[in-house]
Formats: C-alpha cells, structure tokens, sequence
C-alpha cells in the first residue's frame, strides 16, 4: 500500500496523518516533501503514524532527518498512535528516547499547549 498523506490542524497544530508504507523511495520522498514545504511556517506538528503499517530503515531515517529538520528551524514533531510494528522498531532503534511519543493525537497536541505555558 502507498503511502497516503493527508492534513489538518488541530488547535493551532499541524497533525499529518500518515496511512501505508513508510518505506525508502517514493513513501520516504512524499512524506519529507511535505513535512518541509509546512515545517518551518507552522512549527509545532504531530505526525499520527495510526495508519502505518510497515516501516524501513528509510522510513527511519526520514523521521530523523526531518526531526533535524524541524530542530534546525525552530520547529518540533512529535508521534502520535504508533502501530504495534512501527512502536517496536522505535524501541529496537532506541529512536524512542529521541522522538516525542504519544499514545493519542490529542496527548501530542496537548503537549505543546503545556510546553507553551
């Protein structure tokens, strides 16, 4: 399955729902194009990973390079919803102690509602 983008904001945040594959090629090349045509505008984005279903070491090292991305724009991503699949591979990478994690859309989005108090 392709990787399907699609967004919206929430409270003032950029949540970018993500549903497929986030593999090395055309999925990892969407999925940073759109991230940085946003990132440095909106700043504060959520990426809800409920709809993955299968990531590579591409994947990976797209959510790398764009949370050095946003971190060199003043931006700042979190996760939110992780698949089962996609939460272990964070775990096994140790990415997990990098990357922001939620267990709801809402809990990220709340997040920087906290970080802004």
């Amino acid at each position: 399955m392709q990787l399907k983008l699609s967004d919206r904001i929430v409270d003032g945040v950029l949540i970018i729902d993500c549903a497929g594959r986030v593999i090395f090629g055309e999925e990892s090349a969407s999925l940073r194009d759109t991230v940085k045509k946003q990132i440095a505008e909106k700043k504060r984005l959520v990426l809800n990973m409920s709809g993955v279903t299968f990531m590579d070491s591409g994947g990976l090292g797209t959510l790398v390079a764009l949370y050095t991305t946003a971190h060199n724009c003043g931006g700042h991503i979190k996760l939110a919803n992780l698949t089962q699949r996609v939460g272990d591979l964070l775990h096994i990478t140790k990415l997990v102690t990098v990357f922001e994690v939620y267990d709801t859309e809402q809990a990220a989005v709340d997040a920087y509602k906290g970080a802004a108090a």
